[in-house]
This record gives structure tokens, C-alpha cells and sequence, in this order.
């Protein structure tokens, strides 16, 4: 039996059925990616008798083909046009790999890849390949309250943004690490013009002195997980770590520079007092010693 046209091959791809293999793959937003799709290990093909197909699963979303009348890609959707190949050198050696470019979040999808014999419609591979996509969410920017009364209640806003999938977004304690109650935190998760997550939570607590809290964003997919603490300056408590009357750069060398001095004259002072001991009289030398040791900057 042939058929006499490429539409009805991709009627009778919904009746075909057969063993399947299943697999899955994982991709960066703009990075490409190979969606494999493998025949017996050596073995070879003639073009010319086999037709290939990939397909969005669920759907009729043809992403590439390969028939040998039509080298056309009439049948294939305009969002995987000049993104989606075949390789005709590797399908001859039994790899029908689909060569994906661009990742983008709507290619997290199911495909389907069917490769047929052309004159007797025997199907010779069947695989299904699962590609989910990611990307990394920003680094957490946490804005901390400004001065509060005492008694009022203390908000902190964190923002995080680019990321896919759709993350999850918690507040911890850091002083004991402990997850704060997510009935305290109001989270906003949309998805922007590039079809990748944004996101912002509002946290609001209780006003209490020494709070530190950290925002955490997590991507399960790539087991990414951000954290940012903050602490806001008003807070009571902050300003007693502060030393009231820091000594400068430039006292502290001085202080330095004297203690240095003082130890050179009395070092000096007692070489002079050994010389003279064996050459001057023992008041004199005893003298030039007690004069050296009074002659000592005084460092308070």
C-alpha cells in the first residue's frame, strides 16, 4: 500500500500503535537541546523507503518531518519553523534525533517521534520524549522597613525574577532557621514577556527588637535555592553593637609608632647603663639609666 499524500499519512499517525520508549530531558531557556530518538544500535536506512515524524503530544502540533516527496516544511508549525531539525546524515545511520533551538518555556512539552516504512506503513521506532524546561530565578533583592513606632507591624518586600518554572517562595526565622507561618507572607507570581516568573512577596510580622528574617526562592527543577536575610537598621538593638567612639585609621598607627619608640629607648637606655657601668662611674651610669626611663613618652 503507498500513500498518495502527506495528509493522509498524518491521519493514520493517531491509529499507529506500538511498544513505546519513554524518556526525558531537560533544558536552559535559550540554550538547544537534543531530543533523541534511536534505532537499533548499527544499523543503517535507506531514505529514500522511511518517513519521520515529530509531534507535540495531545496534539496536532507537527514540529519536523522528513519525507522523501516533500523536503518542504509546509506541515510544520510556525513556532519550531528554522528552530527545529533533522539531521538526513544521522537518520541514515539510524539517529532521528530532534535538534531543538532556542529553548523557550513553551517548549516544556511532550513529544512524539514515529518513524515509519514507507511502502509497507511498518512502524520501526517509536519514542516519547518529555523535555522540561528551566531557568534560574535572580538573586532575592529583600527591602527592609524604614523607622516604625514601637508596637507597629514591620514589612519586608522580596523580589526575584527570569525564573521557570513557577517557584516556590518562604520566609525563615534566621536567628533558629525556623519556617515563618505563610499565612504572614502575601506572595504575587506572573509570568512576563518572556514567558519566564516573576515574583514578589510581602512578609508582615509583628514589631519586635533583633528580628532577622531571610526570603528563599526555590526552583525544584533545578534544585536551586536563593536566600537573602535582612535586618533592618531601625530596629531596637542594632545600634548597641556600634562602638560609641571608634578610634580612626590614622590614631591607631600613631599609638603604634609611640609604644615602638618607647620600647627603642628603653632598649637604648639600657645598653647606655651596661656600657658606663664598665667604663663610668656606677652613679653616673645609674643616673643616665633612671634620666632615659623618665624621658619615655607617657602613651596616656
Amino acid at each position: 500500500m503507498r500513500l498518495r499524500s502527506t495528509g493522509m499519512f498524518l491521519l493514520l499517525l493517531g491509529v499507529l500503535r506500538a511498544d513505546v520508549q519513554e524518556e526525558k530531558v531537560r533544558a536552559m531557556v535559550g540554550s538547544k537541546v537534543q531530543l533523541g530518538c534511536l534505532g537499533p544500535e548499527g544499523s543503517s536506512f535507506n531514505l529514500s523507503d522511511l518517513m519521520v515524524y515529530w509531534q507535540v503530544s495531545g496534539s496536532k502540533t507537527v514540529v519536523a518531518y522528513y519525507f522523501p516527496e516533500n523536503s518542504s516544511a509546509v506541515h510544520q508549525d510556525s513556532r519550531y519553523r528554522n528552530r527545529a531539525h533533522l539531521s538526513p546524515a544521522a537518520m541514515k545511520q539510524g539517529d532521528f534525533s530532534l535538534h531543538l533551538f532556542n529553548v523557550t518555556p513553551q517548549d516544556a512539552q511532550t513529544f512524539h517521534c514515529l518513524v515509519f516504512c514507507k511502502t509497507t506503513l511498518e512502524e520501526v521506532l517509536k519514542v516519547v520524549v518529555t523535555l522540561h524546561v528551566a531557568a534560574n530565578y535572580s538573586m532575592p533583592v529583600v527591602s527592609s522597613p524604614g523607622a516604625v513606632p514601637q508596637g507597629s507591624e514591620l514589612t519586608f518586600t522580596c523580589t526575584s525574577t527570569n525564573g521557570y518554572p513557577a517557584p516556590r517562595v518562604y520566609w525563615i526565622n534566621r536567628t533558629d532557621s525556623s519556617l515563618l507561618d505563610e499565612a504572614l507572607q502575601n506572595n504575587t507570581v506572573s509570568l512576563n514577556a518572556r514567558g519566564l516568573y516573576d515574583v514578589v512577596s510581602v512578609l508582615t510580622v509583628p514589631h519586635s527588637p533583633h528580628v532577622d528574617v531571610g526570603c528563599c526562592i526555590e526552583n525544584a527543577l533545578l534544585r536551586q535555592n536563593l536566600t537573602v536575610g535582612s535586618q533592618p537598621e531601625s530596629i531596637v538593638g542594632v545600634a548597641d553593637r556600634i562602638t560609641e567612639h571608634p578610634a580612626s585609621p590614622t590614631e591607631e598607627r600613631g599609638s603604634s609608632v609611640l609604644v615602638i619608640l618607647a620600647v627603642l629607648c628603653v632598649v637604648a637606655a639600657v645598653a647606655v647603663g651596661w656600657v658606663c657601668r664598665s667604663r663610668c662611674p656606677r652613679g653616673y651610669a645609674g643616673a643616665q639609666v633612671v634620666t632615659a626611663l623618665h624621658q619615655l613618652p607617657d602613651r596616656a
